[in-house]
């Protein structure tokens, strides 16, 4: 597993500083003609180490994942980049309206950081295929919500979208009502997946989020993809065990019958 760690990537839309850890697909030093996809992940430190991990040694052990499903052809070769969350502005980075109490409200802020800055760099510094077909964007809880504002409003930017157990349920389904207005064009391609022992409200304010997708054209298993994962709970280790999954969808090497 190849991983370069860049510290303190600093943003001056956001006037913060984050760690980024970027994974490198196998071949990728032999191969210096090749370009790659890139994925961006949120909560950067849960993603490769349990050192850093939210939970001390519960990380979602995406290079390893990885590293196997290229390894056996299921996926595409692909750049993942670790996006570290900067602790307490997380909240406030990961959603798109402020809530009385919670705070928040500046997903447009980090959208702007994630397309302007950071991509901007990633593609500079890696040999990436940067255009929307080749680029995906994810995470969990949080994460998962603003994955899936910033790739609905920006489509030609981000064409695969990654949303698991997703906090849709954020200021009284928001992303509901957003997602409701637009017709994306081109549109992303969607993981979404919810588990049942996240809580029966969580759960169907997810699976309410899935039928706005499904009345605005998206298709179960050509451009979106629903998992309801029995027992599954709210933790980096119940995500962590998807990740094979999220990878074959969004990245399906042009070999298999995905």
């Amino acid at each position: 597993m190849t991983l370069r760690k860049h510290e303190r990537f600093p943003s001056g839309v956001l006037k913060n500083e984050r760690d980024l850890v970027v994974y490198l697909p196998p071949g990728y030093e032999e191969q210096p003609e090749r370009r790659f996809p890139v994925l961006y992940l949120h909560d950067g430190q849960n993603l490769f180490d349990g050192a850093t991990a939210f939970v001390p040694g519960m990380d979602w052990r995406v290079g390893e994942t990885a590293d196997h499903m290229i390894g056996s052809g299921a996926v595409e070769p692909l750049i993942i980049v670790g996006i570290y969350n900067v602790g307490k502005q997380r909240i406030h980075e990961y959603t798109p309206t402020r809530v009385p109490k919670l705070g928040g409200g500046r997903a447009n802020r980090y959208a702007k950081f994630l397309i302007g800055e950071l991509k901007t760099f990633v593609d500079q510094e890696y040999r990436t295929l940067g255009d929307f077909e080749h680029t995906g964007l994810g995470g969990s809880s949080l994460g998962g919500l603003v994955s899936l504002y910033v790739g609905l409003k920006y489509p030609k930017v981000f064409g695969r979208l990654a949303a698991l157990s997703p906090s849709v349920w954020w200021n009284q389904r928001v992303m509901h009502r957003y997602a409701a207005t637009l017709q994306p064009e081109p549109r992303p391609r969607i993981w979404l997946d919810i588990g049942t022992g996240e809580g029966a409200q969580i759960l169907r304010d997810v699976e309410n989020f899935r039928d706005v997708l499904l009345k605005k054209g998206w298709q179960p298993g050509r451009d979106l993809q629903y998992e309801r994962v029995e027992g599954g709970e709210h933790n980096e280790a119940a995500w962590g065990r998807r990740v094979g999954a999220v990878l074959q969808f969004l990245f399906p090497s042009r070999d298999s019958n995905v």
